[in-house]
Order: structure tokens, then sequence, then C-alpha cells
């Protein structure tokens, strides 16, 4: 017998579902709007709300609140309720004005709006604009970048590496393999003023440099562990040594998949010649501008953050010192970064990305 509060029946008819899923996926929806128009768009494929709570990682019992409302009021049910307090002073109409200046114009003399300046034009305090785009989801001085990838095996690529992250082939060992190109040894022109109470640690903005050196590094996907070398070129001939080492520390029963990028120095005669010798090897390129695809990406991000951007050293000996410490301290406990997206998932939000870049830039 079954056990539990029971759920709510839930059927969405055509217009319904067109309308949730353009709250769900417009950018100019409410972040919190748009996860409850998820919610109902999951439960209605017939999911259990356990089984939707897991899947969008929220709690049960916010999927169940959310199809309950969508049953007794439909999509109206997702906006928030009145709240009790003053009453409001600033009408709809106020409020969609400002909306409107800030998605569809911009202040004469800059390229996006502030709030002193949109309460200039529109007579409403700053403190107001604020919470007004606090609402909305409106963030006008933020800008993120964006690159599509042109290569027209994209969607063979993304699904090949992304299943080898997901499922690990037996009997074999996978690297992520890159090259870390320009590590400059920098010193600040002025000593470094340290962290002390209710101050921040300083530095000066210029630096002087003192050289560079390059780090290899073939992260093992399963295990976390990273092999590395430090170079002081950077060639076909330095990544073949490379090769060599990840080659010596494999036992050779294993076969071996190498996610990598597209860069010049992989694909040589010199590095064709060592792969062609060794059909133990498996190649998985990343997409053209698809370097985010490989995990050791994110392995080089954690040694910038921690160590290399607020380092001082004063010669590329004391850099790559610098690199080695964190590596030696990151293999002695070394914990392998689990991806979680499928490949469906990446191929859709490339495909919706790609379709609003149209609409708003048609050719």
């Amino acid at each position: 017998m079954p056990t539990g509060r029971p759920k709510a029946d839930l059927v969405v008819t055509e217009a319904e579902q067109r309308e949730l899923t353009s709250l769900a996926h417009r950018a100019r929806s409410a972040p919190a709007l748009a996860r409850r128009a998820r919610i109902i768009l999951a439960c209605a494929t017939g999911e259990a709300n356990h089984a939707v709570a897991r899947r969008l990682r929220m709690n049960q019992a916010t999927i169940g609140k959310w199809r309950q409302r969508f049953v007794t009021a439909r999509v109206a049910g997702l906006l928030d309720e009145p709240r009790v307090g003053a009453p409001r002073r600033i009408s709809d109409a106020q409020i969609e004005d400002v909306i409107v200046r800030t998605l569809e114009t911009t202040p004469r003399g800059a390229t996006h709006w502030s709030t002193r300046d949109m309460a200039k034009v529109t007579g409403l305090s700053a403190m107001t604009i604020s919470r007004v785009w606090r609402a909305f989801g409106l963030q006008p001085h933020r800008s993120e970048t964006f690159k599509l990838s042109p290569d027209p095996q994209l969607i063979d690529k993304v699904r090949d590496i992304v299943g080898l992250y997901l499922d690990p082939p037996e009997h074999a060992v996978v690297f992520c393999v890159d090259e870390k190109p320009q590590i400059q040894a920098l010193d600040r022109t002025a000593p470094l003023l340290p962290l002390r109470p209710g101050q921040a640690e300083r530095r000066t903005h210029d630096y002087q440099r003192h050289g560079t050196t390059t780090l290899f590094a073939a992260m093992n996907l399963v295990e976390g562990e990273v092999v590395t070398a430090l170079k002081r070129r950077h060639r076909a001939v330095e990544f073949r040594q490379f090769l060599d080492q990840i080659d010596a520390r494999v036992p050779p029963e294993l076969d071996v998949h190498i996610v990598l990028d597209n860069y010049g120095t992989h694909k040589t005669a010199l590095i064709r010649a060592w792969f062609a010798k060794r059909p133990r090897y498996h190649l998985h390129f990343t997409p053209t501008y698809g370097s985010w695809l490989n995990l050791v990406e994110r392995w080089f991000a954690e040694l910038t953050t921690r160590q290399l951007r607020r380092g001082i050293h004063r010669s590329v000996r004391e850099v790559e010192a610098a690199i080695q410490a964190f590596i030696d301290v990151h293999n002695e406990n070394p914990k392998p970064f689990v991806w979680t997206k499928t490949a469906d998932e990446i191929l859709a939000s490339i495909a919706r990305f790609a379709q609003r870049t149209l609409a708003i830039h048609p050719a």
C-alpha cells in the first residue's frame, strides 16, 4: 500500500506547455519564476516528486508545493503572492517603464544604465531602481563573454568526450592532457603589504617580469592524480618528451585514452609518428574553441587561483618551485573532478544559445 502524502494529478495543456517553456528558458524571466516553470515541466512528464527533486537538485517539499500551486491556480499560481506590508507607491506602469528602458535602450554617452542614470530619467530613487532590477534579475553593469564553436564535428566530439567522462572504459586509463604556456615569473615593484585585521592584502598594480616557463600536465580522470613536466620551451619535442613520461607510468597491458585540444604542437609529424607506433593510444580531440571540455583546464584554474595569481616570484626557478609545491600537495590526496552534464544537456544548451543569437541578430 502506498504511503505518504498523495501527489496532485498534473495535466499541462499545449498552451500552458508553450508558456511554461518560454518562462523556463527566456532570458528575461525572473530566476525564481524560471525555476518554478522547470519544476512543472518536469512533473508534467509523469516523474515522481522525489525523482524531479533529485534531477533538479531541489528539496522534495519545494517540488510538492509548486506542483500543488499549479494544479490549484495554473500558471498564475507560480507567481509570488502579495505580501503584507505598506501599500505600494510605485505603479505597474512605472516598473514596466524601468524594465523596458533597461532592456531596450541605453543612456546618452554610455553603453549601459546605472541606478543613478535611470533614476534621473524616471524620477524614481536610485534605491527603487536597484530593488526593481533585483526583483527581475537585471544586472546592466555585468557583461559575460561567449564563443560558439564552428567545428563541423562539434556534436560527435562532445558525445565522444562526455561519454568517456561519464563511462570510462575498462582496462584502460584516461588522461586529460594540455599545456599551460608562458607562465610568467612576476615580482611586484614594491614589497607586499600583508593581510591585517580590517585590511586586505595589498600589492602594487605593476610588476617586473623575470622569464617564463611552460607546464605540461596530464590528469588521471578516475584517480585525479596529475602527471606534470616543467619545460622552458613549448615545442613538439617537449610534448613528445612528456608523452614518453606518461607512457613510462602506464602499465603496458592497459589502453590509454587522451583528451586534448587542437593545438598545432599536438598534430605535428613527430607526434603523429609517436602515436602511430603505439596503437594502445586513443586520441579524443576537443571541438574548436571547446577547451572547456578538457577537465585538466579546471585543474589549471585551481593552480592559477591558489598559487600563481598572488604569488611573488623573482626568477623562473622560484615560480617553478611554487608550481611543484602545488603539484606535490595535490598529488598527496588527489580528488578527481566529477563530470555531471550529459552530452544531450550540453548540446541542448548550445542550441538554445544559438537560437537566441539568431533571433536577436538574424543573418
